[in-house]
């Protein structure tokens, strides 16, 4: 995908002032979001082994990297995808109860991923957890999760701002918008349900879209997800807009995890039944899981978005093409 140069693009940090920040700014957004949320640092897998049911198949369409260790398992090891059944597996090992929490670290590697401004081959993200009540499973309740984790945003951008005022005026509005993605649809029936995230982030800010994964009133999907961790009427995705790009920037992919019923719902509806034969599923649909409300927070995408960063790649070190590097070097994009 061909690189977004902005007109007369020039960063305020330079690479070595950049690093310092990109590390002032993970560590500020950790303590925040740890006090916030309620939730412990834990240490988490770069891999986990096959056919247990743990790696997240993102839209059903991706193959991870796998590889074999010999003086461990027969079995293929994978790197992960995402780690969003693996902390619920970790809240119930780790004993942790209602009100609390997790969150780590997690890095992986996505072979499939086109390239662009916002998307890289290697993903980092702190993944976190929570345990809750049946009663929680409502949208009011994922609502307002949302609302907390916002503050944090606006509360690291205000921190950014002040550490470097050369980044400029803070670009979050007040308030995050709510929108399901069948109002999304029904507000921009000629638009891709990208250009419909653009145009409703363009317009509010800072929008929550929710209700991501089931079939809309068109017939069509707004976007992919797996059958097997997000409640597709209990999640969204956390989009901000990106004034330097002039496009939208997903910061954050989260929701309510499935239950039984609505994991043989949803297993039934993707044709993935055969699914209920693995550890995880088997775990999810006899109660032993603990109920969860989870997700995923961009961490080059956080750094990338209030240190005013027009690449990924300003802010994380990854590998791209040749047309990429050139046209980044020839633009003023400081390529880690």
């Amino acid at each position: 995908m061909k690189v977004i140069v902005p007109k007369n693009y020039k960063t305020p940090l330079d690479i070595r002032e950049t690093e310092v920040a990109i590390k002032k700014l993970k560590d500020r957004f950790e303590e925040e979001l740890s006090e916030k949320m309620n939730i412990t640092r834990v240490s988490a897998p770069l891999f986990v082994i096959r056919n247990t049911g743990l790696n997240d198949d993102l839209n059903g369409q991706e193959h991870p990297v796998s590889f074999t260790a010999p003086n461990i398992t027969d079995l293929n090891v994978e790197i992960v995808h995402s780690l969003a059944k693996w902390k619920r597996m970790a809240l119930y090992r780790y004993g942790f109860q209602n009100g609390e929490g997790l969150y780590t670290d997690m890095n992986a590697i996505r072979r499939e991923e086109e390239t662009s401004n916002l998307h890289s081959i290697y993903v980092d993200q702190w993944d976190w957890e929570r345990v809750i009540e049946k009663e929680d499973r409502t949208e009011d309740f994922l609502e307002g999760i949302v609302k907390k984790l916002f503050d944090v945003f606006k509360s690291i951008e205000a921190f950014t701002l002040g550490e470097y005022p050369q980044l400029g005026e803070k670009w979050l509005p007040e308030k995050i918008t709510f929108i399901t993605t069948q109002e999304l649809e029904n507000k921009y029936p000629d638009l891709t349900p990208k250009e419909r995230e653009g145009a409703a982030a363009k317009e509010y800010g800072a929008i929550f879209l929710k209700k991501i994964g089931g079939v809309l009133e068109s017939g069509e999907k707004h976007d992919g997800r797996a059958p097997d961790y997000d409640d597709w009427n209990l999640n969204g995705d956390i989009i901000f807009w990106n004034p330097l790009l002039d496009c939208a920037i997903e910061l954050s992919s989260m929701g309510i995890r499935v239950d039984s019923d609505s994991l043989e719902k949803q297993l039934h509806i993707s044709n993935a039944l055969d699914r209920l034969n693995m550890q995880y599923h088997q775990m999810v649909k006899s109660n032993t899981l603990p109920l969860t409300i989870g997700g995923g927070i961009g961490q080059s995408r956080i750094c990338m978005y209030f240190l005013r960063k027009a690449h990924v790649g300003e802010v994380q070190a990854s590998i791209w093409s040749e047309e990429t590097e050139k046209i980044c070097k020839e633009n003023g994009i400081n390529l880690l």
